[in-house]
């Protein structure tokens, strides 16, 4: 049997659903390779494989450091694997072996952290840049999650789009009993977002088309749902200081919390500006929120007609587009029912079925 390594260092942070659904499903359909799972000593026991083909290794080094260019560099090798999946970018970026890379997006070559010092964040943006160049020149194949994406790293790493293969990704319904948030009641009218408050999510120009909306629709409230980090305390500040009320910032929400709040919403909005995939607007369409969402990037694509649309750098077509779904029922029943449908067309197992193609065409078999 031909061996496999797959770098799941990322497994337990925000962006880890990827790696964690794709071992899930690549256990249940692949018995033919040997699989070593590479993890952070921290992830080590909260992850088992299921399957006797799987075996699991602790990879103590941390992301974009020397330790992992060298270190890291070092255990790949000496695994002996007859091909590597770094399920994201961050990887020794000379390593020579067979490997099968996952980009995900270049939101970050494009957008600055405002929370982070600008010098710090320029310089590492820039070896950034040429990290994702780098590692898509040099793997034999590289995954991303939408057409869009292809695209873009073949325009932007300056490689052929055939050795780009496009396996979508997908949303899970939230098995958890929903529960109820203490800040809202059972008869307040609210849209929402949820995730991290980051300079291309776009939430600026959210609050200020809610501002706009709160002229006609006074008791409608907006929920910003996400754990209260440094940038959305900065944002609520600002909320603050312009005297803009209704804005409700959650802090951490539980998966029960988040299924009542989809299950609720008069709307889920979201506004960003650069995505991958966009998956939390197809995890809302699961759970029967109509979804009202930017048109940039990836976002048509992956939603098609299940979603009214807006340009988010206009907060007043922003406040237009909530309005045609939450002034009209017979709209945003439709919305739900297509949401529903355009979810369904998603499946985490396809994306494991495809992925154990590339691999198959890597190994040549």
């Amino acid at each position: 049997m031909k061996k496999i390594a797959i770098d799941a260092r990322e497994l337990r942070t925000s962006s880890g659903r990827y790696i964690e659904r794709l071992l899930h499903y690549l256990q249940q359909i692949d018995n033919g390779h040997e699989y070593v799972v590479l993890l952070k000593p921290e992830d080590f026991d909260g992850w088992q494989p299921t399957n006797k083909h799987f075996k699991k290794v602790t990879a103590p080094f941390k992301e974009f450091t020397f330790a992992e260019q060298i270190g890291f560099s070092r255990q790949v090798k000496s695994l002996n694997a007859d091909l590597v999946h770094f399920a994201f970018v961050q990887q020794p970026v000379y390593l020579r072996s067979k490997v099968v890379t996952t980009m995900h997006d270049l939101t970050t070559t494009k957008f600055r952290n405002p929370s982070k010092n600008r010098l710090i964040f320029t310089a590492k943006q820039q070896v950034y840049k040429q990290v994702n160049k780098l590692v898509a020149r040099k793997s034999a194949f590289v995954i991303t999650p939408s057409e869009y994406v292809k695209d873009a790293v073949a325009k932007f790493a300056h490689i052929n789009s055939r050795k780009i293969f496009v396996t979508y990704e997908s949303a899970d319904k939230i098995t958890d009993e929903p529960v109820k948030i203490e800040q809202l009641t059972d008869k307040d009218s609210y849209i929402m977002y949820v995730g991290r408050p980051l300079p291309h999510k776009n939430l600026e120009n959210l609050i200020a088309a809610f501002t706009m909306l709160k002229t006609t629709h006074p008791d409608l409230k907006l929920v910003l749902a996400g754990k209260k980090d440094t940038l959305y305390k900065r944002i609520s500040r600002d909320v603050d200081n312009a005297g803009i009320t209704d804005v409700i910032f959650t802090d951490f929400v539980s998966e029960g919390q988040l299924r009542w709040l989809y299950e609720h919403t008069a709307a889920y909005v979201f506004p960003s500006l650069s995505e991958g995939f966009g998956l939390p607007g197809l995890e809302a369409m699961i759970h029967g929120a109509p979804v009202v969402s930017s048109n940039a990037t990836c976002l048509p694509e992956i939603y098609g007609d299940a979603a009214e649309y807006f340009n988010p750098l206009e907060p007043f077509e922003i406040a237009s587009a909530v309005a045609r779904v939450i002034d009209d029922p017979k709209h945003a029943s439709k919305l739900r029912q297509l949401g529903r449908l355009q979810a369904a067309k998603y499946s985490w197992k396809r994306t494991a079925e495809q992925t154990l193609d590339v691999y198959k065409q890597v190994l040549g078999e």
